[in-house]
């Protein structure tokens, strides 16, 4: 359960946004969203593909030796 607690000068606003923040990085509302209707058998394998295939693809592109980064160029002043 997630709790969060208004501090001292903090608007109500303020504190509903870093509640909403704790939630979508916690997963709740990827659950609750998931749970709210019935999934085909075959599309949970389907989406399940998917996202697997999304996270080996993020892990060797972010382990490759050939990746180039990008080079921040300044300004003249």
């Amino acid at each position: 359960m997630i709790k969060v607690q208004v501090r001292s000068n903090e608007s109500l606003e303020a504190a509903l946004r870093r509640f909403k923040r704790q939630c979508n990085y916690s997963g709740i509302f990827r659950l609750a969203k998931a749970n709210s209707w019935h999934e085909k058998r075959s599309d949970r394998r389907r989406r399940e593909r998917r996202e697997r295939l999304r996270t080996i693809q993020k892990a060797t592109r972010k382990n490759d030796p050939n990746r180039r980064r990008r080079v921040r160029r300044r300004r003249p002043a």
